[in-house]
């Protein structure tokens, strides 16, 4: 099997020993290519030039969530052929990895490589569904080219704690936990909106959901991991059925400490519910519109301001060995 390696170099949780060990490794089973991405975007040209090649078999991202969708956009950019492009497999190599412990990988970079290995010599692979996010037709955002996403996508309060978060990361500091939660308590008191929201979520056929403070968007659950910790957003989501909504109309001192608390405790059978709580479960088709720019995110990378984003949840969009 000929296979392309793309390797983040400033992914948080490996060191340079470690990805050449994890280099060797996976070479000693197959014909790898190692590259190593030297600019935002790369990961994106390299997935786009393995989809185009006739004789890459498997492309593998060795870094975070932000490494794998850039493969991802550069597998999918003609469109979902799941037969005849490369297969993706993940060796997580960011701070959370939400992607890679969705579909039951170890966190930890050399059991997952120990794991990817046994799951190519028996063949084992699966065909995960994707959420698709482009620009309104109609709106001043309908130009914004369309991006794929792995697990999430945030119009609102928690996409603008993610561009806190980033903004500290260039400052130097490491993307922690802790440095979330930290941002999520400053990004609430300066909210502008959390008592008056300004996001309709508007699908065929149904009544709009108005005045939404935010919008977390689930393409699986769970939505994020506090340590070893999953926390699940919308705990019906799968790679198996459309997208998945969780919706918060108010954020008062009160509201957001039970949500928070929700959250914290949520399960795979039970996440944040509530008179301010709207849960929709398998969309396929929707729009997300705002009166006032929100910022808005994608598996955790903060993509600046919308007032529109339509959502296409598609099925069976990449092949995945795992």
């Amino acid at each position: 099997m000929r296979a392309l390696l793309v390797v983040n170099p400033a992914a948080t949780t490996t060191s340079a020993r470690t990805r050449d060990v994890l280099i060797h490794a996976l070479a000693s089973e197959m014909k790898l290519e190692a590259v190593t991405t030297e600019y935002r975007g790369h990961a994106r040209d390299l997935g786009r030039q393995a989809a185009e090649s006739k004789d890459v078999e498997l492309v593998v991202a060795l870094g975070g969530d932000g490494t794998v969708n850039e493969v991802v956009n550069g597998l999918l950019h003609d469109g979902p052929r799941p037969d005849s492009l490369p297969g993706l497999a993940v060796v997580p190599g960011g701070s959370t990895n939400v992607f890679a412990r969705a579909l039951g990988l170890p966190n930890d970079p050399v059991e997952a490589t120990g794991a990817l290995l046994d799951a190519l010599r028996t063949g084992s692979e699966r065909t995960v569904g994707l959420g698709l996010a482009a620009g309104t037709p109609g709106t001043e955002d309908e130009g914004v080219p369309d991006r794929w996403f792995t697990f999430c996508a945030g119009l609102g309060f928690d996409a603008s704690v993610v561009g806190r978060v980033e903004k500290e990361r260039e400052r130097g500091k490491r993307s922690t936990h802790a440095l979330y939660v930290r941002q999520m308590v400053r990004q609430f008191l300066d909210e502008q909106h959390r008592r008056h929201g300004t996001i309709t979520l508007e699908q065929p056929g149904e009544d709009p959901v108005s005045d939404l403070v935010l919008a977390i968007v689930c393409n699986t659950s769970p939505w994020t991991y506090l340590g070893n910790r999953p926390v699940y957003a919308s705990p019906q989501a799968s790679f198996d059925t459309g997208l998945d909504v969780l919706g918060l109309s108010k954020l008062s001192a009160p509201s957001m400490a039970r949500y928070a608390t929700q959250l914290l405790t949520s399960s795979p059978e039970r996440g944040p519910h509530g008179k301010h709580a709207a849960a929709l479960h398998d969309l396929t088709d929707f729009t997300l519109q705002s009166k006032a720019p929100l910022p808005f995110q994608m598996d955790g990378d903060h993509l600046g301001l919308r007032t529109s984003v339509t959502f296409t949840g598609v099925r069976r969009a990449l092949r995945v060995i795992v």
